[in-house]
């Protein structure tokens, strides 16, 4: 495969020169968007966007698109479920709203490690309006919390999101997750030169240092140990499966 770079790009150059003052960020998406002439007069125009199993990943990793059409999907389907809210039971709208909306929301939610507010609000408004749904309570009545916790178990948008990093990690442990993926939970006792720390008696799991808190620190391999870390010891403790696991945790997620 030809690798091209900007001599064999000459409208990319050219307006690189043309504005020597530009930003990274501008210079980026100038570079993506452009059309890429090969050697063999093939014109390969790129995308700013790349779709992989149903999932949306921008330039410069933004999830807003993504996360916006997941939305929209799911107020569709309330929408729908709505209008026959009268003659279900609740049973069978427990059923409905989580194969048609909770389902969507964590789906690839793993992506959404410390994301800002202005992301994980609007999957939460998501899972508020589900609630209502299913309860056949009013948008503004009270008592919203208790319906999401008490009532219908169901975690906040950061929470869940940290109770699938929890779940992948503890499955890279336990040899039961893929290796691109097992590689990057590398527990401190196995080390050399650290099993004598405080943490390799804990079980817990090496964080590579990253130079960029803003992108770097959603990666799997610095979030993924992250979450472990701040788990209790007795959640970290081989001993416990993959049930017992999943339950202790939310239980925990939700003190």
């Amino acid at each position: 495969m030809p690798i091209f770079s900007l001599e064999s790009t000459p409208p990319v150059a050219s307006a690189l020169k043309a504005a020597p003052v530009v930003s990274a960020v501008s210079a980026a998406h100038h570079i993506m968007t452009s059309p890429v002439t090969s050697p063999s007069a093939t014109t390969v125009v790129t995308s700013p966007m790349a779709t992989t199993t149903s999932t949306r990943y921008t330039e410069l990793s933004e999830q807003y698109s993504n996360v916006s059409n997941v939305c929209k999907s799911c107020f569709f389907w309330l929408c729908q479920l709505r209008r026959v809210r009268r003659s279900l039971d609740i049973e069978s709208v427990k059923t409905l709203v989580h194969a048609f909306v909770t389902s969507r929301v964590d789906y690839c939610n793993s992506v959404l490690a410390l994301s800002p507010m202005t992301i994980t609000d609007k999957l939460q408004r998501v899972l508020n309006s589900a609630a209502r749904l299913i309860t056949a309570t009013g948008k503004f009545d009270r008592g919203l919390s208790q319906l999401l916790h008490d009532d219908l178990h169901w975690l906040d948008v950061p929470q869940r999101v940290q109770y699938k990093l929890a779940v992948m990690v503890h499955h890279c442990l336990g040899r039961q997750a893929p290796s691109y993926l097992a590689d990057y939970c590398v527990p401190v006792s196995t080390v050399p030169g650290r099993q004598h720390l405080r943490s390799a008696s804990r079980r817990q799991l090496i964080v590579p240092r990253v130079r960029r808190n803003t992108f770097g620190a959603r990666a799997f391999a610095i979030a993924g140990p992250t979450v472990w870390n701040s788990l209790p010891d007795s959640l970290r403790d081989p001993a416990v499966g993959p049930d017992q696991f999943r339950h202790d945790l939310k239980t925990h997620l939700f003190e």
